[in-house]
């Protein structure tokens, strides 16, 4: 039923998107007034460092002799500054961070979506405000602030986006291409009239990013003498840009200075997620109105760095990352930035009590010109009768707020006045996060509807066209006309409620969805009548207890999720299912052989996710292994004196053999040449690349008897994995397609068991004559058992060696093979045919159980459709967007995955039949001899 695939397609799409519209919609908005300090800016210009992944305590720490790794930043801090630790959100990468410090509000998820390069969404920034901007450094970063700035003040200068090479001598030489071209601008300016007076204007800003410190984090890690080494070189760096600037200026005292960074990096050199060595970042600020070092006796923070650092006796001063934008548009008095959420960290300027208090007055105006744009939006687009305004901001309350703070400044009761502001501040976040989360409680429930509607609507298709439950039931037509206008009339009230609202369009979509979907339901009521009768006469006991294990079964999965060792105690169960069933009886060889497979697979959720600790030697033991594996088959292929063997297969095996010994090497010589820094060998690159194309077409080449498909299958695949391993996981394919294979025969025996079908040989069993109609049966309950084992192995596929819904467990070390240079698309490519191969792997065994178990795909499917659906609702109100930004990453990528593996199964399932049915044949050259 093609119709019922369409429906299904788009169904699932909706539900896929409402969660971006609903949880994740942009929170900005347009057309406030820009807000400026009407007193004097204590500087003219201001220069902006920002090292790009460059963590706290990397910068802080002292040496093992006690020398500090930046001895110039040391020593500001120590004498000339004020330091602390910025803290900032996820996920943390730079787009989202470089944005918070220059536009001071945190990106929302959505942009996740439109990468990180382009402007998703226009918004202002200190560069846009300033009078000229001048930036130097990477390509990722620096145009998205160029092009989103009004008229032509913000100059870039980029290198080439191929510097950026993981696998390169040395990274450092990113910064020292922007320092040196610092240098040579300030230079040529002495002899360029134009330039030199627009450097002596006020409200510059000099932006240097620094990219090398992040780029060789990747590359070999924040704890390697190579991401240390590049630190000294940007503080020697820093030093030399500071000093040349204030000679420049004459030492006019009009310039102030910040360094930053815009996220942190694991111990494994990875960043994305909410880990604190990825959220502390560095902050250090001198210079022009800035407060000097300030000692103090004593202070306390929940982490223990201060000690470790020997700062204890200067005073830290922590700001959220997006509270720098406001310190940056204060220093030198220019417009805090429209969008701006951050609230000014007033102990680093070192001012007049009312110019403090000035400043923090226009912030709190500023967010809450924010607060009412928004209310404003909300209430043009609702009943007025269904208004429920944000009640601690009334109309009336913010008038007072402003009057009284007014008032206070002008008593120069300048501590009042700040702390008035600072409540404001927080009741306009507030506010705004009310208005812009109104109408979700309204739209999930209509989702919810839908997706319950649509799931008991799969489980009624499966019920009528594939089991022996129901009698054919006649319909009334009488009854379906008025079914058919009520719920036509139900769908019209519903529209015409969203037309007075002026909603979004996407909104009629998702609340129009329930009323065809359970319409569907309604219209098969005879079904469900009859279906009722049928279990009122089975045992009360005997259907509460299935239905107890099927909520355990799907509840198992959905735990997997969030911890990845409940695979372990599902894989324990099913080592055990032999024996609770009795199967090991009939058939004691197959069964211990499962068990031992079921316990092997049991250990590798157990493991740390993959990447943090890379063992080569282990890669290659794998490879070595694999080798000798396909050496048995291959004899065991030759002593089979039988009329299924040619020549051709010999050799499309033998080939498979060469590439997974040609894989073996490549990783073994690709990982020594990248530690002795000589880059990626190109006759390397291009062996990966040929055992990747080849691996797609190798095994179409192969005879399709059952075993040998199969096996040509899990050679082919696993010489592109070996390519992409950098540890342990390298054996998760071997065993997982191990266990598959004893897999296919338990289900042979089970089959038996239930005395369902006769047992067809399997190692004659060919797919390409598997199809025949007439054959299938209608659906047992050991086939939901069936469809339960196949979702459980994918999951298992897809958590067994590592979490993807931490972005961080995305290691670029497992791409080495095929390229260094950063390129995103590229390398996300590689790391989802990583995860995608041991998919593969059970979808084609999953292809050989139903096609040997005699059931048409499409029944099982359905089985399959329905439990991923159950599990996709229980995401639906895990997601959050609160809370720590691990958690909200983690719940949206949990729901996507679930929603996207049904979409993926269908795919999956396409693949495997190809992957098991098609044969390609090689012309041969014909022999004319006499029979």
């Amino acid at each position: 039923i093609p119709v019922f695939i369409l429906a299904g397609l788009l169904v699932h799409c909706v539900f896929l998107v409402s969660i971006f519209d609903i949880y994740f919609s942009s929170p900005l908005v347009h057309g406030m007034t820009p807000q400026q300090t009407p007193l004097p800016p204590p500087a003219k210009r201001l220069v902006l460092f920002v090292a790009d992944g460059l963590r706290a305590d990397s910068l802080y720490e002292l040496n093992s002799n006690n020398t500090p790794q930046a001895p110039y930043l040391r020593g500001i801090l120590e004498n000339n500054g004020s330091w602390g630790i910025s803290h900032t959100r996820v996920p943390t990468e730079s787009r989202p961070g470089h944005v918070a410090l220059i536009a001071g509000f945190y990106e929302d998820v959505s942009a996740v979506a439109k990468g990180w390069k382009e402007n998703p969404v226009e918004f202002d920034s200190v560069f846009n405000e300033s009078k000229y901007t001048w930036s130097w450094g990477s390509p990722d970063i620096l145009p998205m602030f160029a092009k989103g700035a009004t008229g032509d003040h913000v100059y870039t200068f980029c290198y080439v986006a191929e510097s950026e090479d993981f696998g390169a001598q040395d990274a450092a030489k990113l910064d020292m291409w922007v320092f040196d071209h610092v240098k040579s601008f300030f230079n040529s300016s002495r002899s360029n009239q134009t330039l030199f007076s627009a450097l002596n204007e006020e409200k510059v800003v000099l932006f240097l990013h620094l990219l090398g410190i992040d780029t060789n984090g990747h590359a070999h890690r924040p704890n390697s003498r190579e991401y240390k080494e590049n630190i000294k070189k940007v503080d020697e760096g820093v030093k030399e840009i500071a000093s040349m600037i204030e000679n420049f200026y004459g030492n006019d005292g009009k310039t102030a200075f910040i360094l930053t960074s815009d996220h942190g990096m694991t111990d494994w050199g990875s960043h994305g997620a909410g880990h604190p060595s990825e959220t502390l970042t560095p902050l250090i600020v001198w210079g022009a109105g800035v407060n000097y070092p300030q000692k103090v006796t004593s202070q306390f923070f929940e982490d223990n760095f201060l000690k470790e650092w020997k700062l204890e006796n200067l005073k830290r001063l922590d700001v959220n990352q997006a509270d720098i934008a406001p310190l940056m548009a204060s220093l030198i008095g220019v417009p805090f930035p429209l969008n701006s959420v951050g609230m000014l960290p007033l102990e680093y300027l070192n001012n007049s009590a009312h110019f403090k208090a000035e400043s923090m007055f226009t912030n709190a105006v500023q967010i809450l010109e924010q607060f009412k744009v928004k209310m404003s939006q909300k209430k043009e687009t609702t009943l007025s009768f269904l208004f429920t305004p944000f009640n601690p901001l009334s109309d009336s309350e913010q008038i007072n707020f402003l009057k009284k703070t007014r008032l206070y400044i002008q008593q120069q009761k300048y501590d009042e006045a700040v702390s008035l502001c600072k409540t404001l501040i927080n009741l306009a976040l507030e506010g705004l996060s009310y208005y812009h989360t109104y109408d979700r409680l309204f739209l999930g429930l209509s989702i919810a509807l839908g997706f319950v509607g649509w799931t008991t609507y799969v489980i009624l298709v499966i019920i009528k066209t594939h089991t022996n439950l129901t009698k054919t039931v006649q319909t009334n037509n009488k009854e379906s006309t008025v079914l058919f206008y009520s719920f036509a009339f139900v769908g019209m009230i519903i529209a015409f409620f969203l037309l007075i609202q002026t909603c979004p369009w996407t909104y009629y979509i998702y609340c129009l969805l329930p009323v065809p979907v359970w319409y569907a339901v309604v219209r098969e009521l005879p079904v469900i009548q009859d279906l009722a009768t049928n279990l009122m006469s089975l045992h009360i006991s005997q259907s509460i207890g299935f239905l107890l294990v099927c909520t355990l079964g799907i509840e198992i999965l959905v735990f997997s999720f969030f911890y990845r060792s409940t695979l372990t105690i599902g894989l324990f169960v099913f080592a055990g299912w032999p024996v609770i069933t009795q199967l090991w009886v009939q058939a004691k060889t197959t069964a211990l052989i499962w068990t031992l497979l079921c316990v092997l697979l049991a250990i590798f959720p157990l493991m740390p996710v993959v990447g943090r600790e890379p063992n080569i030697p282990l890669v290659i033991a794998t490879g070595l292994l694999t080798f000798l594996i396909s050496c048995f088959s291959l004899a065991s292929l030759c002593k089979s004196e039988n009329k299924y063997r040619n020549n051709e297969d010999l050799k499309v095996r033998f080939y498979q053999m060469l590439s997974i010994a040609l894989s073996t090497y490549v990783v073994s010589s690709t990982h020594d040449s990248l530690k002795n820094k000589q880059g990626l060998p190109v006759l390397n690159q291009i062996i990966s690349w040929m055992t990747l194309v080849s691996s797609s077409v190798l095994p179409l080449l192969s005879p399709t008897f059952l075993f040998q498909r199969l096996f040509s299958i899990l050679l082919s695949l696993m010489s592109t994995y070996l390519l992409l391993s950098t540890g342990y996981e390298a054996l998760f394919p071997l065993v997982l397609s191990g266990l598959m294979f004893v897999w296919i025969n338990m289900e042979q025996e089970a089959l038996q068991h239930y005395g369902l079908s006769f047992k067809p040989k399997l190692a004659v069993f060919n797919f390409a004559y598997a199809t025949d109609i007439t054959q299938f049966r209608q659906l047992h309950l050991d086939d939901i058992r069936r469809s339960f084992f196949f979702v459980f192995f994918i999951v298992t596929a897809f958590f067994g060696t590592g979490n993807i819904a931490s972005v961080n467990s995305f290691d670029p070390a497992s791409v080495y093979c095929f390229l260094t240079v950063f390129s995103p698309f590229m390398m996300g490519g590689l790391l989802v045919l990583k995860v995608v191969i041991p998919f593969v792997l059970v979808s084609c065994a999953f292809e050989a159980v139903q096609v040997t178990t005699q059931l048409s795909s499409k029944s099982l499917f359905l089985i399959v459709l329905v439990i991923s659906d159950v599990m996709a609702l229980h995401f639906f109100f895990l997601v959050k967007d609160y809370g720590s930004w691990l958690d909200i990453g983690t719940s949206i990528s949990h729901y996507v995955l679930v929603m996207s593996l049904t979409i993926f199964m269908m795919l999956m399932n396409g693949l495997a039949q190809l992957l098991t049915t098609k044969r390609l044949e090689l012309p041969r050259r014909t022999k004319h001899h006499s029979t």
